[in-house]
Protein backbone atom coordinates (compact mmCIF):
# COMPACT_ATOMS: atom_id res chain seq x y z
CA UNK A 1 0.00 0.00 0.00
CA UNK A 2 1.41 3.17 -1.04
CA UNK A 3 1.17 6.15 1.68
CA UNK A 4 1.11 9.99 1.23
CA UNK A 5 0.74 13.16 3.27
CA UNK A 6 -1.85 14.16 0.66
CA UNK A 7 -4.06 12.74 -1.73
CA UNK A 8 -6.07 15.13 -4.15
CA UNK A 9 -8.66 13.54 -5.98
CA UNK A 10 -9.42 15.50 -8.74
CA UNK A 11 -6.23 16.99 -11.93
CA UNK A 12 -7.80 20.49 -11.87
CA UNK A 13 -7.00 23.57 -11.13
CA UNK A 14 -8.67 23.80 -7.82
CA UNK A 15 -6.72 19.79 -6.75
CA UNK A 16 -3.46 20.91 -8.86
CA UNK A 17 -2.98 24.06 -6.75
CA UNK A 18 -3.39 22.47 -3.45
CA UNK A 19 -1.24 19.61 -4.29
CA UNK A 20 1.50 21.78 -5.71
CA UNK A 21 1.31 23.95 -2.57
CA UNK A 22 1.20 21.12 -0.10
CA UNK A 23 4.36 19.81 -2.25
CA UNK A 24 6.41 23.29 -1.76
CA UNK A 25 5.83 22.49 1.83
CA UNK A 26 7.56 19.21 2.13
CA UNK A 27 4.20 17.37 1.66
CA UNK A 28 3.95 13.74 -0.19
CA UNK A 29 1.46 14.34 -2.74
CA UNK A 30 -0.29 12.03 -5.19
CA UNK A 31 -3.18 13.54 -7.56
CA UNK A 32 -6.00 11.13 -9.09
CA UNK A 33 -6.90 12.26 -12.50
CA UNK A 34 -8.28 9.81 -14.98
CA UNK A 35 -8.39 12.66 -17.44
CA UNK A 36 -6.75 15.33 -19.22
CA UNK A 37 -4.83 17.70 -16.69
CA UNK A 38 -6.30 21.15 -15.80
CA UNK A 39 -9.69 20.20 -15.44
CA UNK A 40 -12.90 22.02 -17.07
CA UNK A 41 -10.96 25.31 -17.01
CA UNK A 42 -8.19 24.45 -19.62
CA UNK A 43 -9.46 21.70 -21.53
CA UNK A 44 -13.66 22.99 -22.25
CA UNK A 45 -13.58 25.98 -19.80
CA UNK A 46 -12.21 29.08 -19.25
CA UNK A 47 -9.13 28.78 -21.64
CA UNK A 48 -10.09 27.64 -25.14
CA UNK A 49 -14.02 29.93 -24.69
CA UNK A 50 -11.43 32.68 -23.76
CA UNK A 51 -9.46 31.57 -27.72
CA UNK A 52 -13.16 31.61 -29.27
CA UNK A 53 -13.94 34.80 -27.41
CA UNK A 54 -10.54 36.24 -29.02
CA UNK A 55 -11.28 35.38 -32.15
CA UNK A 56 -14.87 37.26 -32.19
CA UNK A 57 -12.72 40.07 -31.37
CA UNK A 58 -10.56 39.90 -33.92
CA UNK A 59 -13.74 39.57 -36.47
CA UNK A 60 -15.23 42.93 -34.76
CA UNK A 61 -11.73 44.39 -35.40
CA UNK A 62 -11.62 43.62 -38.97
CA UNK A 63 -15.50 44.92 -38.84
CA UNK A 64 -14.23 48.59 -38.12
CA UNK A 65 -10.97 48.56 -39.70
CA UNK A 66 -12.64 50.27 -43.16
CA UNK A 67 -14.27 53.22 -40.20
CA UNK A 68 -10.34 53.63 -39.14
CA UNK A 69 -9.20 53.94 -42.46
CA UNK A 70 -7.88 50.84 -43.47
CA UNK A 71 -8.60 49.17 -46.43
CA UNK A 72 -8.97 45.23 -44.62
CA UNK A 73 -10.93 42.83 -46.38
CA UNK A 74 -12.13 39.53 -44.95
CA UNK A 75 -12.38 36.32 -47.53
CA UNK A 76 -14.18 34.85 -44.25
CA UNK A 77 -13.48 32.34 -41.25
CA UNK A 78 -11.92 28.92 -40.94
CA UNK A 79 -13.46 27.61 -37.74
CA UNK A 80 -11.22 23.88 -38.57
CA UNK A 81 -8.22 25.84 -38.58
CA UNK A 82 -9.20 27.86 -35.07
CA UNK A 83 -9.93 24.82 -33.32
CA UNK A 84 -6.67 22.97 -34.57
CA UNK A 85 -4.73 26.08 -33.57
CA UNK A 86 -6.48 25.90 -30.40
CA UNK A 87 -6.13 21.81 -29.62
CA UNK A 88 -2.91 22.09 -29.97
CA UNK A 89 -2.45 25.46 -27.51
CA UNK A 90 -4.68 23.29 -24.68
CA UNK A 91 -2.17 20.08 -25.53
CA UNK A 92 1.02 22.15 -24.93
CA UNK A 93 -1.07 23.23 -21.53
CA UNK A 94 -1.80 19.74 -20.27
CA UNK A 95 1.86 18.82 -21.11
CA UNK A 96 2.95 22.24 -18.88
CA UNK A 97 0.55 20.39 -15.85
CA UNK A 98 2.18 17.17 -16.13
CA UNK A 99 5.78 18.56 -15.75
CA UNK A 100 4.98 21.16 -12.96
CA UNK A 101 3.35 17.98 -11.28
CA UNK A 102 6.84 15.78 -11.66
CA UNK A 103 9.07 18.77 -11.13
CA UNK A 104 7.23 18.98 -7.70
CA UNK A 105 7.80 15.25 -7.09
CA UNK A 106 3.69 14.67 -6.85
CA UNK A 107 2.84 11.40 -7.77
CA UNK A 108 0.32 11.56 -10.83
CA UNK A 109 -2.04 8.80 -10.48
CA UNK A 110 -3.69 8.47 -14.47
CA UNK A 111 -7.07 6.71 -12.38
CA UNK A 112 -10.86 7.88 -10.71
CA UNK A 113 -9.88 7.48 -7.22
CA UNK A 114 -12.29 6.14 -4.62
CA UNK A 115 -12.18 6.84 -0.67
CA UNK A 116 -13.01 3.31 0.83
CA UNK A 117 -12.83 5.23 4.75
CA UNK A 118 -10.75 6.89 6.75
CA UNK A 119 -7.55 7.77 5.36
CA UNK A 120 -7.93 5.23 2.40
CA UNK A 121 -8.42 5.83 -1.30
CA UNK A 122 -8.21 3.71 -3.71
CA UNK A 123 -7.71 3.52 -7.98
CA UNK A 124 -9.53 1.86 -10.78
CA UNK A 125 -7.87 -1.43 -10.41
CA UNK A 126 -8.34 -1.75 -6.69
CA UNK A 127 -5.44 -0.77 -5.89
CA UNK A 128 -4.85 1.23 -2.14
CA UNK A 129 -3.16 4.36 -1.12
CA UNK A 130 -3.20 6.44 2.03
CA UNK A 131 -3.09 9.41 3.99
CA UNK A 132 -4.01 11.18 6.59
CA UNK A 133 -5.24 14.32 4.45
CA UNK A 134 -7.87 13.89 1.53
CA UNK A 135 -9.14 16.66 -0.67
CA UNK A 136 -11.81 15.92 -2.39
CA UNK A 137 -11.70 18.89 -5.86
CA UNK A 138 -13.30 16.52 -8.60
CA UNK A 139 -15.74 19.32 -10.04
CA UNK A 140 -18.60 19.16 -12.02
CA UNK A 141 -20.14 18.28 -15.82
CA UNK A 142 -22.67 19.65 -18.18
CA UNK A 143 -26.14 18.95 -16.91
CA UNK A 144 -28.71 17.87 -19.73
CA UNK A 145 -32.56 18.60 -19.38
CA UNK A 146 -33.90 14.82 -19.26
CA UNK A 147 -35.86 15.41 -22.10
CA UNK A 148 -37.38 13.02 -25.17
CA UNK A 149 -34.46 13.35 -27.79
CA UNK A 150 -31.74 15.08 -25.43
CA UNK A 151 -29.16 12.94 -27.06
CA UNK A 152 -29.38 15.05 -30.58
CA UNK A 153 -28.14 18.08 -28.78
CA UNK A 154 -24.93 18.88 -27.43
CA UNK A 155 -23.39 20.25 -24.38
CA UNK A 156 -20.58 23.29 -23.45
CA UNK A 157 -18.36 20.44 -23.31
CA UNK A 158 -19.69 19.33 -27.15
CA UNK A 159 -18.96 22.70 -28.36
CA UNK A 160 -14.93 22.58 -28.30
CA UNK A 161 -15.61 18.99 -30.37
CA UNK A 162 -17.73 21.44 -33.28
CA UNK A 163 -15.51 20.40 -36.54
CA UNK A 164 -17.51 23.07 -38.26
CA UNK A 165 -19.87 26.60 -37.64
CA UNK A 166 -23.59 25.04 -37.47
CA UNK A 167 -25.57 27.73 -39.40
CA UNK A 168 -28.44 27.46 -37.23
CA UNK A 169 -28.04 27.78 -33.26
CA UNK A 170 -29.99 26.95 -30.31
CA UNK A 171 -28.76 27.96 -27.13
CA UNK A 172 -30.75 26.44 -23.88
CA UNK A 173 -30.40 28.41 -20.50
CA UNK A 174 -29.55 31.53 -19.80
CA UNK A 175 -26.47 31.58 -17.62
CA UNK A 176 -23.07 33.05 -18.23
CA UNK A 177 -22.60 30.26 -20.14
CA UNK A 178 -25.27 30.01 -22.41
CA UNK A 179 -24.77 34.37 -23.23
CA UNK A 180 -20.77 33.05 -23.88
CA UNK A 181 -21.57 30.61 -26.33
CA UNK A 182 -24.04 32.07 -28.11
CA UNK A 183 -22.14 35.23 -28.37
CA UNK A 184 -19.31 33.53 -30.38
CA UNK A 185 -21.72 31.62 -32.40
CA UNK A 186 -23.66 34.45 -33.91
CA UNK A 187 -20.03 36.77 -33.87
CA UNK A 188 -18.43 33.49 -36.37
CA UNK A 189 -22.16 33.55 -38.61
CA UNK A 190 -24.44 31.22 -37.24
CA UNK A 191 -27.83 32.46 -36.79
CA UNK A 192 -28.64 31.84 -33.01
CA UNK A 193 -31.75 31.75 -30.86
CA UNK A 194 -31.19 31.91 -27.54
CA UNK A 195 -34.07 29.72 -25.37
CA UNK A 196 -34.57 31.36 -21.93
CA UNK A 197 -36.66 29.64 -19.07
CA UNK A 198 -37.94 32.57 -17.27
CA UNK A 199 -37.88 36.24 -18.64
CA UNK A 200 -33.80 37.29 -18.27
CA UNK A 201 -30.33 36.35 -18.53
CA UNK A 202 -27.83 36.53 -15.83
CA UNK A 203 -30.22 36.10 -13.21
CA UNK A 204 -28.31 36.10 -10.63
CA UNK A 205 -26.40 39.03 -11.10
CA UNK A 206 -27.50 42.56 -11.41
CA UNK A 207 -30.17 43.63 -13.03
CA UNK A 208 -28.75 46.31 -15.15
CA UNK A 209 -25.98 43.96 -16.51
CA UNK A 210 -29.01 41.71 -17.25
CA UNK A 211 -30.89 44.36 -18.87
CA UNK A 212 -28.12 45.61 -20.97
CA UNK A 213 -26.82 42.46 -22.19
CA UNK A 214 -29.79 41.26 -23.19
CA UNK A 215 -30.78 44.74 -25.39
CA UNK A 216 -27.87 44.50 -27.31
CA UNK A 217 -27.75 40.74 -28.11
CA UNK A 218 -31.12 41.24 -29.38
CA UNK A 219 -29.65 44.19 -31.34
CA UNK A 220 -27.08 42.00 -32.62
CA UNK A 221 -29.30 39.82 -33.95
CA UNK A 222 -29.45 36.98 -31.94
CA UNK A 223 -33.12 35.80 -31.13
CA UNK A 224 -34.00 35.93 -27.38
CA UNK A 225 -37.40 33.96 -26.61
CA UNK A 226 -38.32 34.02 -23.15
CA UNK A 227 -40.45 31.61 -21.30
CA UNK A 228 -39.22 28.74 -23.10
CA UNK A 229 -39.17 25.49 -21.16
CA UNK A 230 -38.03 22.33 -23.52
CA UNK A 231 -40.06 19.63 -23.74
CA UNK A 232 -38.90 17.36 -26.40
CA UNK A 233 -35.52 17.63 -28.95
CA UNK A 234 -36.00 15.75 -32.47
CA UNK A 235 -34.26 15.81 -35.88
CA UNK A 236 -37.51 16.78 -37.91
CA UNK A 237 -36.32 19.31 -40.94
CA UNK A 238 -32.93 19.91 -39.16
CA UNK A 239 -33.69 19.55 -35.31
CA UNK A 240 -37.02 20.68 -33.71
CA UNK A 241 -37.30 21.99 -30.20
CA UNK A 242 -40.62 22.15 -28.87
CA UNK A 243 -41.33 23.79 -25.52
CA UNK A 244 -43.88 24.37 -22.38
CA UNK A 245 -45.09 27.54 -23.85
CA UNK A 246 -43.19 29.55 -26.08
CA UNK A 247 -44.19 26.76 -29.05
CA UNK A 248 -41.79 24.99 -31.49
CA UNK A 249 -38.55 25.95 -32.67
CA UNK A 250 -37.41 24.16 -36.01
CA UNK A 251 -34.12 23.91 -38.50
CA UNK A 252 -31.61 24.10 -36.37
CA UNK A 253 -28.08 22.28 -37.11
CA UNK A 254 -27.27 22.40 -33.27
CA UNK A 255 -28.82 22.57 -30.19
CA UNK A 256 -26.79 23.45 -27.26
CA UNK A 257 -27.65 22.29 -23.94
CA UNK A 258 -26.32 25.47 -20.96
CA UNK A 259 -28.77 24.58 -18.48
CA UNK A 260 -26.70 24.03 -15.41
CA UNK A 261 -23.57 22.04 -13.94
CA UNK A 262 -24.04 19.08 -11.55
CA UNK A 263 -20.85 18.39 -9.18
CA UNK A 264 -19.28 14.95 -9.76
CA UNK A 265 -19.65 13.01 -6.34
CA UNK A 266 -21.73 10.01 -7.29
CA UNK A 267 -18.88 7.51 -7.30
CA UNK A 268 -15.98 9.05 -4.78
CA UNK A 269 -17.13 6.89 -2.25
CA UNK A 270 -19.08 9.45 -0.14
CA UNK A 271 -21.18 6.38 1.03
CA UNK A 272 -18.12 4.82 2.88
CA UNK A 273 -17.49 8.50 4.68
CA UNK A 274 -19.35 10.94 7.20
CA UNK A 275 -19.59 13.47 4.14
CA UNK A 276 -22.56 15.70 4.10
CA UNK A 277 -24.20 16.14 0.88
CA UNK A 278 -26.95 18.64 -0.09
CA UNK A 279 -30.22 17.41 -2.63
CA UNK A 280 -27.96 17.97 -5.72
CA UNK A 281 -24.70 16.54 -4.85
CA UNK A 282 -22.60 19.44 -3.49
CA UNK A 283 -20.43 18.69 -0.67
CA UNK A 284 -21.18 20.27 2.32
CA UNK A 285 -18.12 21.90 4.14
CA UNK A 286 -16.93 24.55 6.78
CA UNK A 287 -15.92 28.21 6.18
CA UNK A 288 -11.96 25.92 6.68
CA UNK A 289 -13.19 23.58 3.41
CA UNK A 290 -13.50 21.05 6.03
CA UNK A 291 -16.17 17.93 5.26
CA UNK A 292 -17.52 16.34 8.13
CA UNK A 293 -15.03 13.39 8.12
CA UNK A 294 -12.22 14.38 9.85
CA UNK A 295 -9.24 14.80 7.13
CA UNK A 296 -11.24 14.70 4.02
CA UNK A 297 -11.97 18.40 2.75
CA UNK A 298 -13.57 19.45 -0.84
CA UNK A 299 -12.95 22.40 -2.95
CA UNK A 300 -14.30 23.76 -5.92
CA UNK A 301 -17.07 23.50 -8.34
CA UNK A 302 -18.07 19.77 -5.64
CA UNK A 303 -18.84 22.52 -3.17
CA UNK A 304 -21.56 24.56 -5.04
CA UNK A 305 -19.41 27.99 -3.78
CA UNK A 306 -18.81 30.13 -6.36
CA UNK A 307 -17.67 27.91 -9.00
CA UNK A 308 -15.10 29.80 -10.50
CA UNK A 309 -11.61 29.01 -11.04
CA UNK A 310 -9.68 31.23 -9.63
CA UNK A 311 -11.77 30.40 -6.17
CA UNK A 312 -10.70 27.37 -6.42
CA UNK A 313 -7.22 27.89 -6.85
CA UNK A 314 -7.71 30.42 -3.85
CA UNK A 315 -9.13 27.62 -1.52
CA UNK A 316 -6.82 25.37 -2.43
CA UNK A 317 -3.66 27.22 -2.11
CA UNK A 318 -4.90 28.30 1.63
CA UNK A 319 -6.06 25.05 2.14
CA UNK A 320 -2.61 23.57 2.00
CA UNK A 321 -0.96 26.64 3.69
CA UNK A 322 -2.87 25.64 6.98
CA UNK A 323 -2.97 22.06 6.85
CA UNK A 324 1.05 21.73 5.63
CA UNK A 325 2.14 25.39 6.32
CA UNK A 326 1.10 26.53 9.66
CA UNK A 327 -1.00 29.11 9.07
CA UNK A 328 -3.86 27.95 11.29
CA UNK A 329 -6.82 30.60 10.54
CA UNK A 330 -5.96 30.40 6.34
CA UNK A 331 -9.06 30.18 5.16
CA UNK A 332 -10.63 31.98 2.33
CA UNK A 333 -13.41 34.91 2.24
CA UNK A 334 -15.92 34.07 -0.32
CA UNK A 335 -17.80 37.50 0.10
CA UNK A 336 -15.79 39.54 -2.29
CA UNK A 337 -15.03 37.91 -5.52
CA UNK A 338 -14.57 39.15 -9.25
CA UNK A 339 -15.51 37.68 -11.97
CA UNK A 340 -16.13 38.07 -15.52
CA UNK A 341 -18.36 37.06 -18.11
CA UNK A 342 -17.03 36.71 -21.45
CA UNK A 343 -20.09 37.39 -23.54
CA UNK A 344 -20.56 40.11 -26.18
CA UNK A 345 -20.31 43.04 -25.14
CA UNK A 346 -18.18 41.48 -22.10
CA UNK A 347 -19.46 41.92 -18.36
CA UNK A 348 -17.20 42.21 -15.00
CA UNK A 349 -18.75 42.50 -11.91
CA UNK A 350 -17.72 42.42 -8.11
CA UNK A 351 -19.53 41.82 -4.85
CA UNK A 352 -23.05 42.50 -4.16
CA UNK A 353 -25.62 42.93 -7.08
CA UNK A 354 -27.74 46.27 -5.95
CA UNK A 355 -30.94 43.38 -5.54
CA UNK A 356 -28.40 41.87 -2.99
CA UNK A 357 -27.10 44.71 -1.19
CA UNK A 358 -30.39 46.24 -0.59
CA UNK A 359 -31.85 43.08 0.90
CA UNK A 360 -28.83 42.72 3.11
CA UNK A 361 -28.58 46.41 3.94
CA UNK A 362 -32.49 47.70 3.58
CA UNK A 363 -32.39 51.25 2.95
CA UNK A 364 -28.73 52.12 3.78
CA UNK A 365 -27.83 51.68 0.03
CA UNK A 366 -26.86 53.94 -2.74
CA UNK A 367 -26.20 53.52 -6.09
CA UNK A 368 -24.36 55.53 -8.89
CA UNK A 369 -24.51 55.01 -12.51
CA UNK A 370 -23.26 55.96 -15.53
CA UNK A 371 -24.06 54.96 -19.20
CA UNK A 372 -21.88 55.89 -22.50
CA UNK A 373 -20.65 55.30 -26.05
CA UNK A 374 -17.02 54.24 -25.63
CA UNK A 375 -14.56 56.25 -27.23
CA UNK A 376 -13.45 52.86 -29.75
CA UNK A 377 -16.72 53.32 -31.19
CA UNK A 378 -17.08 57.25 -31.27
CA UNK A 379 -16.51 57.07 -35.29
CA UNK A 380 -17.90 53.63 -35.79
CA UNK A 381 -21.89 53.00 -37.15
CA UNK A 382 -22.45 50.45 -34.65
CA UNK A 383 -22.15 52.28 -31.05
CA UNK A 384 -23.16 49.51 -28.48
CA UNK A 385 -23.29 51.70 -25.07
CA UNK A 386 -21.11 50.96 -21.93
CA UNK A 387 -23.02 50.70 -18.42
CA UNK A 388 -21.40 51.17 -14.84
CA UNK A 389 -22.96 50.86 -11.41
CA UNK A 390 -21.20 51.60 -7.51
CA UNK A 391 -23.35 50.37 -5.13
CA UNK A 392 -22.63 51.47 -1.47
CA UNK A 393 -23.55 51.13 1.77
CA UNK A 394 -23.50 52.95 5.12
CA UNK A 395 -22.70 56.94 6.13
CA UNK A 396 -19.04 56.14 4.86
CA UNK A 397 -20.19 54.83 1.74
CA UNK A 398 -18.28 51.89 1.57
CA UNK A 399 -18.40 50.04 -1.91
CA UNK A 400 -20.24 46.34 -2.12
CA UNK A 401 -20.35 46.41 -5.26
CA UNK A 402 -18.74 47.37 -8.87
CA UNK A 403 -20.74 46.31 -12.49
CA UNK A 404 -19.48 47.23 -15.51
CA UNK A 405 -20.71 45.61 -19.06
CA UNK A 406 -19.02 47.33 -22.27
CA UNK A 407 -15.79 46.85 -23.84
CA UNK A 408 -12.75 46.56 -22.09
CA UNK A 409 -14.86 45.40 -18.83
CA UNK A 410 -12.85 42.32 -18.49
CA UNK A 411 -9.67 43.88 -17.91
CA UNK A 412 -10.76 46.89 -15.71
CA UNK A 413 -11.73 44.77 -12.89
CA UNK A 414 -9.13 43.53 -11.11
CA UNK A 415 -7.62 46.81 -9.89
CA UNK A 416 -10.93 47.72 -8.82
CA UNK A 417 -11.05 44.12 -7.27
CA UNK A 418 -7.94 44.63 -5.15
CA UNK A 419 -9.68 48.33 -3.79
CA UNK A 420 -12.59 46.57 -2.74
CA UNK A 421 -11.16 43.48 -0.70
CA UNK A 422 -8.95 46.60 1.08
CA UNK A 423 -12.45 48.15 2.19
CA UNK A 424 -12.27 51.46 -0.73
CA UNK A 425 -15.19 53.95 0.47
CA UNK A 426 -16.91 55.98 -2.62
CA UNK A 427 -14.72 58.66 -1.17
CA UNK A 428 -11.79 56.27 -2.24
CA UNK A 429 -12.77 56.14 -5.46
CA UNK A 430 -13.84 59.99 -5.94
CA UNK A 431 -10.26 60.65 -5.19
CA UNK A 432 -8.28 58.53 -6.98
CA UNK A 433 -6.93 60.57 -10.61
CA UNK A 434 -8.47 59.41 -13.46
CA UNK A 435 -6.54 58.30 -16.70
CA UNK A 436 -8.15 59.70 -19.32
CA UNK A 437 -9.49 58.83 -22.19
CA UNK A 438 -10.30 55.27 -20.98
CA UNK A 439 -14.03 54.09 -19.93
CA UNK A 440 -12.62 53.11 -16.54
CA UNK A 441 -12.18 56.46 -15.51
CA UNK A 442 -16.23 57.00 -15.42
CA UNK A 443 -16.10 54.50 -12.13
CA UNK A 444 -13.71 57.15 -10.43
CA UNK A 445 -15.81 59.90 -11.91
CA UNK A 446 -19.41 58.97 -10.67
CA UNK A 447 -21.24 61.87 -8.90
Amino acid sequence: MSEFDLIVLGGGSGGLASAQRAAEYGARVAVFEPGRLGGTCVNVGCVPKKVMWNAVEVSQGLAAAKEYGFDVQSRGHDFKALKIARDVYIKRLNGIYADNLSKKGIEHIASAGKINGPGEVSDSAGQRYQAPHIIVATGGKPRHPGIDGQELGIDSDGFFDLESLPARVAVVGSGYIAVELAGVFHALGSHVSILIRKNSVLRSFDSMLSGELMEQMAASGIELVTGAVPTSLSADAGLTLDTESAGRHAGFDAVLYAIGRDPNTSEIGVENTSIEVTRSGHIVVDEYQCTAERGVYAIGDVTGQAELTPVAIAAGRRLSDRVFGGQKDRKLNYDIIPTVIFSHPPIGTIGLSEEQARSQYGLNVETFTSRFVGMFNAITEFKPRTAMKLVVTGSDQRVVGCHVIGAGADEMMQGFAVAMTLGARKKDFDDTIAIHPTSSEELVTMR
